[in-house]
């Protein structure tokens, strides 16, 4: 056992003095043993209160790693607006995934005091929310840092668009060291939450109407979302099984019910419809890529060893 204990501590070492962007599991097996605990007993907390903290926790991690990589930066918030959170791609953003990381960092904070990342936290919390709604989980691996930039102005181009081609989403996937299949699983988490009515009311109203909808799925839409509809109006993302983390959301594109061109796209492109095919057809494949692809994900830009900082609050850079 102690050996292990000077392994594992001469491993962290290593990885701070170095300042690499390294990532380990059990990073803080002795700092903080039961951070991971802490955070799940938040993260039930709250989706015993709604569901939506799913969903809201999930894509603030997608969104905080595809702009200045995987360190909390869309935490922050700003009384000038000009923070990565007020950039009008974020601005969707359900306030319930930012709530689910300040609280359970401020339950972390009570036992283990300047230990945990903001960060890691976040990334802690993106994977139980998966689990608990029914989908795979994985070992997260930890020790990024907070970090110290937070500007609405590095949002635009960093993020997939819900009008994107194939070829659109695999370069901004690219980007971030994301392969097809990568992206492919990573957009199945649209088998949870919901998008506002202006991200796809395109395909409804243009002339002739999207023809990868299905016809009567097109219908179901137009009446949830009439012409100049409240912007505040959403749909779920999945119409079969929305609250439940699962591979059905690659079966409603085989059937043409992917909400936005970017999901349909998926099985109309011959580059990615094998891909879509079977993860229609296969939970585990479809299981096993996309947790995967989500610690890819969350190794992205990282910042660690003397990178960056460990924010006491989760909405403000330490003063």
């Amino acid at each position: 056992m102690e050996r292990l204990r000077w392994s594992f501590y001469l491993t962290v070492m290593m990885i701070l003095v170095s300042g690499e962007a390294q990532l380990v599991q059990n990073f803080y097996a002795f700092s903080c043993p039961a951070v991971e605990a802490i955070v799940r007993q938040t993260v039930l907390t709250k989706l015993s209160q709604t569901f939506v903290t799913v969903p809201a926790t999930l894509r603030l991690f997608f969104h905080d790693c595809f702009v200045e990589g995987c360190d909390g930066s869309i935490l922050i918030s700003s009384p000038n607006g000009d923070a990565e959170k007020d950039a009008p791609d974020n601005q969707s953003l359900a306030g319930d995934g930012f709530d689910t990381v300040i609280k359970a960092k401020q339950a972390v904070e009570a036992q283990c005091p300047g230990m945990v990342s903001c960060a890691d936290i976040l990334a802690i919390a993106a994977r139980d929310v998966v689990l608990l709604s029914g989908g795979p989980g994985w070992i997260v691996e930890l020790g990024r840092r907070d970090g110290l930039i937070s500007q609405a102005g590095l949002v635009a181009g960093n993020l997939p668009q819900p009008t994107f081609d194939l070829n659109l989403l695999n370069w901004i996937f690219r980007k971030n060291n994301l392969t097809q299949t990568d992206m492919i699983a990573l957009s199945g988490a649209h088998t949870i939450g919901f998008s506002h009515c202006d991200r796809f009311a395109k395909r409804l109203y243009s002339s002739p109407p999207d023809p990868s909808l299905n016809p009567t799925y097109a219908q179901q839409l137009m009446t949830a979302c009439p012409r100049n509809v409240d912007p505040t109006v959403a749909v779920n993302l999945d119409p079969t099984t929305p609250n439940i983390f699962d591979n059905v959301y690659y079966q409603n594109l085989v059937a043409g019910k992917g909400l936005l061109t970017s999901d349909e796209v998926l099985f109309t492109d011959p580059a990615s419809k094998p891909t879509v095919n079977d993860f229609a057809t296969n939970s585990g494949n479809f299981g096993t890529a996309f947790t995967a692809a989500m610690i890819k994900l969350g190794r992205t830009a990282v910042k660690t060893g003397n990178q960056g900082e460990i924010r006491r609050d989760c909405s403000a850079f330490n003063s």
